[in-house]
């Protein structure tokens, strides 16, 4: 009766190893790839943010050069931009207001883009990101 009950019980046997070696290939994978779409996106928020920050410091330096007394407010909103970047929180990946915070920075972005006359188009690309005018 034994040598029947491992016959008859193989292919459950065989059915329950199989789906542990699975689930556990499987999560293996997963958290591979995990970590591969999390540094991807990273470095894209990461080289978005950091040209938002090279363009407000660079504007915010050329406008207090100017003596046009218009230009206040475009400092004004220029230093928001600026300490909008400077509080985001680039080190907890945990955040949950990432998003909302980063839609944030990028409509003051694009506040301040119009404020000054200039069109921006940010574009990721494969090989590098850019900033056209």
């Amino acid at each position: 009766a034994d040598l029947f009950d491992g016959i008859v019980m193989a292919e459950q046997r065989f059915h329950g190893e199989g789906y542990q070696e699975g689930l556990a290939e499987g999560s293996h994978a997963g958290m591979d790839e995990g970590r591969r779409h999390g540094a991807l996106h990273g470095a894209r928020v990461g080289s978005e943010i950091g040209c938002y920050l090279g363009f407000a410091l660079t504007w915010h330096c050329l406008l207090q050069k100017c003596t046009d007394p218009k230009n206040s407010k475009k400092l004004r909103a220029l230093d928001s931009l600026i300490g909008m970047i400077q509080k985001f929180p680039y080190e907890d990946p945990t955040y949950d207001k990432l998003q909302e915070d980063l839609e944030k920075i990028r409509g003051k972005f694009k506040q301040v883009c119009s404020m000054l006359n200039i069109q921006s188009d940010f574009r990721l690309g494969h090989e590098r990101s850019s900033l056209t005018f």
